[in-house]
């Protein structure tokens, strides 16, 4: 079936747009196609730097014809009534039938509609479809009043091989495009996806990125590999660059001696955010005096003058970090510590510098919770946790707060633990990322986000939907990590109110603050195979903010349910609560308070109420000893005289007394067991 091909060719798109804007053309055409009832078997959209390209496969000829019956209005009704429905069938009376029902006879309009030419279908649909396309960005021009990211050069529309001429802005599409905007300028003609995709890569344009984004790596992970090197592993500036080029030529160049005494992490963040450059790694894993570019060009002394020209460019950025590196090193970093006053936090907030005191403070006591962390160097390095910001390497290089925090401390003679915390507080900022072990730093990073969470809490700014513009849930999932990893015995709400007591805020966010931690600790625990509602039974009993301590019941009650008396004893928990909902809620009372031992009349009720007796001090020790084995392992002997509680015991009796006692052996068995979890939050 035929095919439909469309460009557009433009200015540079942006790297960064590139990718969302084809899927939105896919997207929006092949709406704009089953919209018009063409239907399609394939669809796959392409960006390059200049262009947009989309080709669909399958696409009927025409429109499928339309036969249908519209019944009207009766043969005799209203002449008002009459004349709407004929206006609107676009009919005379003598064109339209009759049908007779058995509510009279009515007037039948049958309606043959022909489908139009898709490629006439085409020019009406694809002009919407370019307006609507959604830009993060974009420009509009004085003779015309549509918008696109960048000026647009031509557009092709092709469909079965003829010209789809629909217009746009200042031009109509055509069958027309030009390649390479240096290798290959000149303009040709294509009559379907095949035949624009060969001429394309004649004209030195790669349209599919996949391709490039393989050829970029395959040929720098050569040139590394022929010096013995290897290539730094970066996706983002992989997909960045193949974002820039139509054309790949990779080389490589040199990084001059004189900047290899330079950290690391500044040479390759300065290649990578100003110059795109691809950095390589020696054997040991130590940066190589190496870089990899991409030209988006062919040169016939065979990239000599790029390679030389790019070095060229290096050696004035790296000139530039070296300036800072060496400025910096100057001054102490401690000395830098009060320039923090003059940076502003948050407005409700206060400065840089009435954060780090109130992270030192919290950090400190934090301390007393992390087996192992020295309270001086924990101060220290709260201190200095924030103090490169203001020094001229980060004011270039934001990316780099906290890794130029501890060269500086190291150069200063911090001791490294204190280097080391600087580093790490700002971790983990993601599920990817290196969790902090270190006493210290631990200290530090915890009381960091800690300190963040508090505040933005106390001042009403907590995330909503989709938008968490402080990064609220990474901070809270941060400190969940530093808590489960390292195995910290820290009382959550006592450390919120250590923070709020710093902000000096009137507000309490401790418990809307603990059950933010609720959700994201149910998502941190899903994510390794955790069920949310065991999450929750936990959760629920209220009072629990050890999350060492909570992780452990709620391992022990997973494993408990996993059995079969664990199975048993849920089913016969909820049979229990639903006979007691139902008849406290018939009878106005709560059937709470213990069975009376007289009033038993079967052996069950009797081998029950001891078990229930024996249970409740054995979990209530086992929970107070941290044993949520030995807790679920009391509950689990319930089993027994429950089963045959249920099998024999008729609970609703005749007997009023009875009847009573028997529902408060039924509390008995709720109650029993939510001493360990509120078991009607499980699921099934």
């Amino acid at each position: 079936m035929p095919e439909l091909l469309l460009e557009i060719l433009s200015e540079e798109i942006p790297a960064r747009m590139q990718a969302r804007a084809a899927d939105d053309l896919k997207r929006l055409v092949c709406d704009g196609l089953k919209k018009a009832d063409l239907s399609f078997e394939s669809a796959e959209a392409y960006a390059t730097p200049r262009r947009l390209a989309l080709v669909v496969d399958g696409i009927p000829e025409k429109q499928p014809d339309i036969s249908e019956e519209r019944r009207g209005p009766k043969v005799d009704g209203p002449d008002k009534a009459v004349q709407g429905f004929l206006k609107s069938v676009g009919m005379t009376a003598d064109q339209v039938d009759t049908v007779k029902t058995e509510k009279g006879l009515f007037l039948l309009a049958k309606i043959e509609k022909e489908g139009r030419a898709t490629a006439d279908v085409l020019v009406d649909v694809l002009p919407g479809v370019l307006t609507s396309l959604p830009w993060p960005k974009s420009m509009r021009w004085a003779n015309h009043e549509h918008r696109w990211v960048r000026p647009i050069h031509s557009m092709i529309g092709v469909f079965a091989g003829g010209e789809v001429p629909f217009p746009w802005g200042a031009g109509i599409a055509s069958n027309a495009t030009v390649g390479h905007r240096f290798l290959a300028p000149d303009s040709f003609e294509v009559s379907d996806f095949t035949d624009y995709k060969s001429k394309l890569a004649a004209a030195k344009v790669i349209l599919d990125p996949a391709d490039r984004r393989t050829l970029i790596l395959t040929e720098a992970t050569k040139l590394a590999e022929a010096e013995g090197l290897t290539l730094k592993d970066d996706k983002g500036l992989l997909d960045e660059v193949t974002g820039l080029v139509e054309w790949p030529v990779v080389y490589s160049g040199q990084i001059d001696a004189e900047f290899m005494d330079v950290p690391p992490e500044v040479l390759i963040t300065s290649m990578k955010k100003h110059q795109k450059y691809f950095s390589c790694l020696d054997a040991d894993g130590n940066l190589a005096n190496r870089f990899i570019v991409v030209a988006n060009t062919e040169t016939s002394d065979g990239g000599k003058q790029v390679i030389a020209g790019n070095e060229r460019v290096l050696r004035a950025r790296l000139s530039d970090a070296k300036f800072f590196w060496d400025q910096d090193r100057k001054t102490s970093l401690a000395a830098k510590a009060p320039a923090l006053k003059d940076r502003v936090f948050h407005a409700k907030m206060g400065s840089m510098d009435a954060k780090v005191d109130r992270i030192q403070a919290l950090a400190a006591d934090i301390a007393n919770h992390v087996k192992g962390a020295d309270k001086d160097r924990v101060r220290s390095a709260a201190r200095l946790a924030k103090a490169d910001l203001s020094t001229g390497m980060v004011g270039e290089f934001a990316d780099l707060q906290g890794i130029m925090g501890r060269y500086y401390a190291i150069h200063d003679g911090e001791s490294k633990e204190v280097a080391d915390a600087i580093a790490e507080h700002y971790a983990p900022q993601g599920p990817g990322d290196t969790c902090p072990t270190k006493p210290v730093s631990v200290c530090v990073s915890m009381a960091d986000k800690i300190d963040s969470l508090v505040g933005f809490f106390a001042i009403d700014e907590k995330p909503t939907g989709s938008k968490d513009p402080f990064a609220l849930r990474r901070a809270a999932l941060g400190v969940i990590r530093l808590i489960l990893e390292n195995e910290i015995r820290l009382p959550l709400l006592q450390a919120f109110g250590t923070a709020r007591g710093l902000h000096e805020t009137t507000g309490d966010p401790g418990e809307d603050l603990l059950a933010f931690f609720a959700d994201r600790l149910k998502v941190h625990l899903r994510e390794q195979g955790v069920k949310h509602d065991h999450v929750d039974a936990v959760f629920a009993l209220g009072g629990e903010d050890d999350l060492v301590r909570l992780l452990a019941r709620v391992s022990a009650l997973g494993d408990f349910l996993a059995t079969e008396d664990g199975e048993n004893l849920l089913t016969a928990y909820s049979r229990a609560a639903n006979i007691l909902k139902i008849e406290e809620k018939k009878d106005g009372r709560a059937y709470d308070g213990a069975a009376d031992a007289g009033l038993f009349d079967q052996d069950e009720e009797k081998a029950l109420a001891a078990s229930l007796g024996d249970a409740g001090p054995a979990v209530g020790a086992a929970i107070e000893a941290e044993d949520f084995a030995a807790a679920m392992a009391a509950v689990a002997a319930l089993r027994g005289p429950v089963d045959a509680f249920f099998d024999k015991v008729t609970v609703n009796c005749d007997d009023a007394a009875l009847r009573e006692n028997r529902l408060k052996l039924l509390n008995g068995i709720r109650t029993a067991l939510d001493g360990v979890a509120d078991f009607s939050r499980i699921e099934g």
